[in-house]
C-alpha cells in the first residue's frame, strides 16, 4: 500500500459523503481511506458503509480531542508509505492522486512532505466562493496558502497535506494544539531538516465555512494561533503575519477619523469644507481597497455577486484574524499568560 488518506471528522456526514464519492472517481486507485470519527454527535458511519465495498475504507471512532489527535489516531492504523491528510470539507478532482504520484516520481527530487493549493467549486454558494477567494487571494493573505505568488515560505496545511509515514512517526505527528496544529507540524517538519514541497497540480476544492459568522470564528482562532506558534517556534512571525493586525488597527482608526470629521461638519459649520474633505480622505483607502477586491474577485469568479460578497469576506478575514492576533498578543506577550484558544467548545460543530 503506497497511500493512506486520513480524514478526521466531527459532525460532518454530508461532507464525508461528497469527499468519499470524489475518491471513488480517482484515476489512481492505490490508496486506503482512514476515517476517524472524533466524538461526533452526528456520526458518518452509515455514509462510510455505503462506500465500504467500493473503497478500501476503514472507519474508527474515538473521544473528541481535536483534529490533530484524530489524525494521529488514524496514522496509527494506516498502512501506507505516504500519509495524505485531508479535511472533511474538501472534494478531490479526479486527477488529484495521479498528480501526487507524478510529482513524487520526479527524478533527483527527494520529497518528505508536500502540500497543495485549494479552489472553489462551481457548485459552491456565492458566500462560499467569496470566502474561498478571501482565503486564497494575494490581496488578502499574501498568497501564503499555496499560491504561486506568496510573501512567505510555503508550509502545508491540513486540508491538503502529505508526508512520508516514517517522517510522521519520527516527529510524533500533530501536537495537542486545538487550532494552528497544522502550521505547528509544518514548522517542526522544516526544523527537523525536511523541506516541504508545493505540488501546484495536486489541488482540492475546499468548501470552508458556510457563513460569515463561522468564518469569523475560524480566522479569529487563526490570529490567536499565530502568537501561540511564535511562542512555540521563535522567529516564525513574519511581516505578512502582522498585516491583518495593521489592517485592523488602520481601518478602525480611519473610521474613527471619518466619524469625528462627519460630526464636526455640524459643530464647526464655518470650516465644514475642511471637515468634509478629511472625512473623504479617511474613507478613501477603505473604498479603494474594497474596489480592488470587488474587481479582482468578480473577474476571477465571473460573478458580480461573488465580487460584492468578497468585500465583507475580505474584511471579516483580515479583521477577525487581526482581533484574534491582538487579543493573543495582549494576553500572552503583555500579561504573560499560558497558551489558550477561543471558541474551543463550539468551533468544530
Amino acid at each position: 500500500m503506497k497511500y493512506s488518506i486520513i480524514v478526521p471528522v466531527y459532525n460532518r456526514p454530508d461532507e464525508v459523503d461528497e469527499l468519499l464519492q470524489s475518491l471513488t472517481e480517482q484515476e489512481l486507485k492505490d490508496f486506503e481511506v482512514v476515517i476517524v470519527e472524533d466524538g461526533s454527535q452526528k456520526p458518518c458511519k452509515d455514509v462510510c458503509n455505503k462506500f465500504a465495498g467500493i473503497l478500501d475504507l476503514h472507519y474508527y471512532v474515538k473521544e473528541n480531542g481535536g483534529p490533530g489527535q484524530a489524525r494521529n489516531y488514524g496514522a496509527e492504523w494506516a498502512q501506507g508509505e505516504w500519509l495524505i491528510i485531508l479535511d472533511s470539507d474538501v472534494v478531490l478532482p479526479k486527477g488529484y492522486m495521479k498528480a501526487v504520484e507524478t510529482a513524487l516520481s520526479m527524478e533527483n527530487v527527494e520529497t518528505h512532505a508536500f502540500g497543495g493549493p485549494d479552489a472553489s467549486h462551481p457548485s459552491f454558494t456565492p458566500v462560499q466562493k467569496a470566502i474561498s477567494y478571501s482565503m486564497t487571494s494575494f490581496f488578502t493573505t499574501g498568497g501564503i496558502r499555496g499560491g504561486k505568488k506568496k510573501l512567505d515560505k510555503f508550509y502545508p496545511r491540513s486540508f491538503n497535506m502529505g508526508i512520508r509515514r516514517d517522517v510522521y512517526l519520527k516527529l510524533d505527528g500533530f501536537s495537542k494544539m486545538r487550532f494552528g496544529e497544522d502550521i505547528d507540524f509544518s514548522y517542526r517538519i522544516v526544523e527537523a531538516g525536511y523541506n516541504p514541497r508545493l505540488f501546484p497540480e495536486a489541488w482540492v476544492w475546499h468548501k470552508r465555512r458556510t457563513d460569515f459568522r463561522k468564518f469569523f470564528r475560524q480566522v479569529y482562532n487563526s490570529g490567536i494561533a499565530r502568537i501561540n506558534l511564535e511562542k512555540r517556534h521563535p522567529g516564525t512571525l513574519k511581516l505578512v503575519h502582522l498585516l491583518p493586525m495593521v489592517f485592523t488597527v488602520g481601518v478602525i482608526a480611519l473610521i474613527l477619523i471619518a466619524a469625528v470629521a462627519r460630526a464636526m461638519i455640524y459643530y464647526d459649520a464655518t470650516n465644514w469644507h475642511t471637515w468634509y474633505w478629511i472625512c473623504l480622505v479617511a474613507l478613501a483607502p477603505i473604498f479603494f481597497y474594497s474596489l480592488i477586491i470587488f474587481i479582482d474577485s468578480s473577474i476571477k469568479n465571473k460573478s458580480l455577486k461573488v465580487g460584492l460578497l468578497s468585500i465583507p469576506a475580505a474584511f471579516v478575514q483580515l479583521m477577525g484574524y487581526g482581533f484574534g492576533f491582538i487579543e493573543s498578543w495582549w494576553k500572552r506577550c503583555v500579561k504573560k499568560r499560558d497558551e489558550f484558544t477561543a471558541f474551543e467548545k463550539n468551533f468544530y460543530k
